[in-house]
């Protein structure tokens, strides 16, 4: 990992618009997911208490909280305790989530009764129907 990295002050990585309709919390949870896809961030760097980010963005202390509780249930962040928050050290935090997302609606499918081939068609319909839409020249 790169001492740059370590020594960078992470906040300049969160920002939050009080005029989008997307609220406070998913923005700098958005804003974390877009700084380690970019690398403005990387596994095991620290991240701001809540404290400091909340003033830092002028939000209250308990938005901060829900977005790390949010990045911390998707796996792409860890609370050590006294010793702060931190991105996960998983090379691919992000890949990390995005396959436990996946295990989880194998399974919730599975529980349902649905076949495996099946459920493949659906996961591929709904992300084709998450695509942006194709724009012509």
């Amino acid at each position: 990992m790169p001492d740059v990295a370590q020594d960078h002050d992470p906040l300049h990585v969160f920002s939050v618009d009080p005029t989008a309709e997307t609220p406070p919390f998913r923005q700098m949870h958005d804003a974390v997911v877009q700084a380690l896809a970019d690398g403005r961030l990387l596994p095991g760097q620290k991240l701001p208490t809540i404290r400091a980010l909340a003033g830092h963005v002028d939000v209250a202390v308990n938005t901060v909280a829900a977005a790390y509780r949010s990045l911390e249930g998707a796996g792409v962040i860890e609370g050590r305790g006294r010793a702060g928050t931190f991105v996960s050290l998983d090379e691919d935090p992000v890949g990390a989530a995005a396959r436990r997302i996946a295990l989880d609606a194998a399974e919730q499918m599975r529980d349902l009764g649905v076949s495996p081939e099946r459920s493949r068609e659906m996961f591929t319909e709904a992300v084709a129907a998450l695509r942006p839409p194709q724009r012509t020249a």
